[in-house]
């Protein structure tokens, strides 16, 4: 009996070859940015806005879009409360504080909840994605949901991602998701562009500073995954209080140390892509 294996037909040897994903650039954008945490309640979609602003600060064209389909949080943030124009083909994103915006939270009441399976939540996406007439943008920064599900898979999968931003309080249970959101995007071929540690610390009425959440962590992440760390962001009660008024602190008082902070994360990524060699 000969030892030689039949060769495999060409229809087979497709089925058993890994399959690759065209990722195709949002029209009207150059670069994708996503905000990511994969932990709830840390303040993705506060860092997500401010640093939308924060670009718009240091001379870019930039879009927010809010592609966390079960909580949509910026049409609160920013205080829009009307739907966006459609032409029948294409949707128009809202203009406020010069940033381009679009979120399933203007499509539906804000106390609708979501009800939806993998297929409608792939379906809005590709419709923000594909059918929303975004304007010569530099940036396109995209608030992600929590976790590591369809959201993300089919943004990974299927958009040309340009770099994304991982928001992490410094406590282990939420480093925990981050280390999945981490694995994540590497095995999907996302570049990271660093990890922050937000409500790092609050300084009380005696100067001191105050570590609530623990010290350390997010830094000791991003070294264990070789990330880097962009820095740290304080407990400030302005930021929520700005937040819920639908004017972010650094739209209302870009001076602010806090805005500051943004600002400069802002200037990083800005020199990441049009400074590559500064």
């Amino acid at each position: 009996m000969s030892d030689k294996k039949p060769e495999l037909s060409a229809a087979m040897k497709q089925k058993l070859e890994p399959k690759r994903f065209t990722k195709n650039p949002i029209l009207g954008t150059k670069f994708t940015i996503a905000i990511s945490s994969a932990k709830g309640g840390v303040g993705k979609s506060t860092f997500a806005t401010n640093l939308a602003l924060a670009l718009k600060q240091v001379g870019c064209k930039v879009g927010l879009l809010d592609a966390d389909i079960y909580g949509p949080s910026i049409p609160k943030m920013f205080n829009i409360d009307e739907k966006p124009k459609s032409d029948g083909q294409k949707l128009e994103p809202i203009l406020k504080y010069d940033i381009q915006c679009m979120s399933i939270g203007f499509l539906a009441d804000q106390q609708t909840p979501m009800i939806w399976r993998g297929p409608m939540v792939t379906s809005a996406i590709k419709t923000f994605t594909q059918k929303v007439n975004w304007k010569n943008l530099d940036f396109i920064i995209i608030d992600m949901p929590p976790g590591t599900g369809d959201t993300q898979l089919t943004f990974s999968q299927e958009i040309k991602m340009d770099g994304a931003i991982i928001v992490s309080t410094p406590q282990e249970v939420a480093l925990l998701d981050v280390k999945r959101g981490i694995k994540m995007f590497d095995k999907l071929g996302v570049k990271i562009l660093g990890l922050v540690d937000n409500m790092s610390f609050f300084i009380g009425d005696d100067g001191k500073k105050y570590k609530i959440f623990g010290e350390g962590g997010v830094k000791k992440t991003a070294e264990e995954f070789q990330k880097e760390f962009l820095g740290e962001i304080p407990i400030n009660p302005e930021i929520g209080k700005q937040g819920d008024l639908g004017l972010p602190i650094v739209e209302k008082n870009p001076d602010n140390e806090t805005s500051q902070i943004f600002i400069n994360f802002a200037k990083k990524i800005k020199s990441i892509y049009f400074n590559p060699n500064s």
